[in-house]
């Protein structure tokens, strides 16, 4: 399940959504980057640690949506951290009395009763403005951005060339915007950001998706920028992952770009 894509980093892919669960190794133990999705997948990558000898020691959730916040008990009680935005935002959830019925009406119907809210959103917050993440391991640094998710955060692993982007530069899934004053120009923002470090990326690990090679993170990059520039000027982007190039399986992704173009519309022009 566990497949190698730098020294000292893996990665799991889940089999509905593709995530990508990114495996870190330290000098103690390994962290864990968007566990997931289903309690199957997270109970039997927790088996293939522990049958490696590999003990989690911290986690860390890339921003609060509800398949990169997830956790299994068999990971153990290790701290798992995110930005002060991304916990305050699950704080906020988890607070509501019926955020766990909201939880459940909101997965994936293919996976409905597969997936526990018991330890979803419980995020240890980072201080504002942190960019490493403490632990005995690989300097992890944070990128922080406001595109996509409240607190969104990339993770930089320098020493090993490994950018992981949370929920952008998919090469299945095309941007997905925030619910904020400006969706378009905050997604623009957070590519530039990530743009910063693109020279020294070797791999890419999207959240969902295929891992990229070398110069793949530069032209994930352009290509998340081209479509975001299309829906703000009113074209129809230029896409394979939309229209009749979409993958099979995963036409479902025109829909979804169809869906954002008709909300920002009602929403105005804002990007």
């Amino acid at each position: 399940m566990l497949t190698q894509v730098a020294a000292g980093v893996l990665v799991h892919q889940s089999a509905l959504l593709r995530n990508n669960t990114v495996v870190v190794e330290g000098e103690e133990g390994v962290l864990l980057v968007d566990p997931g999705i289903t309690e199957d997948e997270m109970a039997c990558l927790a088996n293939d640690l522990a049958e490696s000898g590999r003990t989690v020691v911290a986690g860390f959730a890339t921003h609060p949506d509800w398949d990169h916040a997830l956790w299994h008990a068999a990971f153990g009680d290790a701290v798992r951290y995110g930005t002060d935005r991304c916990a305050a935002y699950l704080r906020d959830l988890r607070s509501k009395a019926n955020w766990k019925n909201d939880f459940a009406e909101g997965l994936p119907p293919e996976i409905a009763g597969e997936v526990s809210p018991d330890l979803f959103g419980l995020i240890t917050a980072l201080p504002a403005g942190s960019t490493r993440i403490p632990w005995d391991g690989p300097e992890l640094r944070i990128i922080e951005h406001p595109a996509h998710a409240p607190g969104h955060a990339a993770l930089m692993i320098g020493e090993r060339g490994v950018l992981v982007a949370g929920d952008m530069l998919s090469d299945v899934l095309v941007p997905m915007f925030d619910d904020t004053a400006d969706p378009l120009g905050d997604y623009l923002t957070g590519l530039r950001l990530l743009e910063e470090v693109a020279d020294d990326v070797d791999f890419v690990v999207p959240g969902h998706g295929a891992v990229g090679g070398a110069g793949q993170a530069r032209a994930r990059i352009d290509q998340d920028r081209a479509y975001v520039r299309a829906v703000r000027d009113g074209r129809t982007p230029d896409d394979p992952r939309i229209g009749s190039s979409a993958e099979p399986g995963w036409e479902w992704v025109s829909d979804l770009h169809a869906g954002q173009v008709r909300s920002l519309a009602r929403g105005g022009d804002r990007g």
